[in-house]
């Protein structure tokens, strides 16, 4: 019953988080702000929804959802629907919501049609509160690097518009390029040193539980690959090296490391099979 009654509602926030997304685009399209206010209550039940979810499988399984792939593409969702909302209350930036969404809508769709997953019992025998801090910080810093590959791109149509002197409605309930540039770097400012935490605390864990590790798994260099390629972003943004148009390609082709990391190299991994 329990799992009949779960799967409903994953099905319920499919549709609504479908439905969402459409009047999002109707909205972006031809401006149509009833169909925006529509789309944000529509995404607010989602997120409702998906925190009544965490709160029974935690309630379920006696444990934080993360140990899987599975609960992984799940926190994640939640993690980036719960910010998108709380940055578009608290910044005013049309369409963030929107872009940022697609990308959730994205994962949540993975995450319904992937098989199901279940932490085996090596998996649940090495869960510690260190582990734990490991996968949540890590997960949060990949929502902020997704949160900052959502404002280059809203940059980079920003200065399409202006450059070709499209001064439609789009153009005017953007932010202007600098402000955009500048909350990108934000995001990767919290996220990079969030990762590297996050991996500190992983290997910590991965020394004192796994002492035959292979430190050269495919999970640990993808993750430090993805650590490195943004750190020389941040940096090269701060210092003003590249910057504008050039940093927001880089931005935005730097999320293809994350996507990779997350969705392929996990696969590949021996260490992490186990969850």
């Amino acid at each position: 019953m329990y799992a009949v009654w779960m799967a409903r509602l994953h099905e319920g926030m499919i549709l609504l988080y479908a439905a969402s997304i459409l009047l999002y685009f109707l909205d972006f399209l031809h401006q149509n702000r009833k169909a925006n206010h529509i789309a944000f209550r529509f995404l607010s039940i989602v997120w409702a929804l998906q925190t009544v979810f965490l709160w029974l499988y935690v309630a379920h399984t006696g444990r934080f959802p993360v140990l899987t792939l599975s609960e992984g593409l799940y926190f994640y969702a939640w993690v980036l629907l719960s910010l998108s909302l709380a940055l578009n209350r608290l910044l005013r930036i049309d369409f963030t919501v929107f872009f940022t969404n697609v990308i959730g809508f994205f994962v949540m769709t993975v995450h319904a049609f992937a098989p199901e997953q279940v932490a085996s019992g090596t998996g649940e025998r090495m869960v510690s509160e260190l582990l734990l801090m490991h996968i949540t910080m890590a997960i949060i810093s990949y929502v902020l690097f997704s949160l900052s590959f959502v404002f280059s791109v809203l940059y980079l149509l920003q200065y399409k518009w202006l450059k070709e002197k499209k001064w439609g409605h789009r153009l005017w309930r953007l932010q202007d390029l600098p402000k955009l540039e500048k909350l990108a770097k934000m995001m990767n400012a919290i996220a990079v040193p969030m990762l590297l935490l996050g991996l500190i605390l992983g290997l910590q864990w991965a020394y004192l539980k796994l002492p035959g590790i292979h430190w050269f798994d495919p999970k640990i260099v993808g993750s430090f690959a993805v650590l490195i390629v943004y750190s020389i972003l941040l940096y090269a943004g701060e210092s003003r090296r590249i910057f504008g148009k050039k940093l927001a390609y880089w931005n935005t082709a730097a999320f293809l490391v994350v996507l990779i990391n997350f969705f392929l190299i996990t696969g590949l991994s021996d260490f992490h099979l186990y969850f």
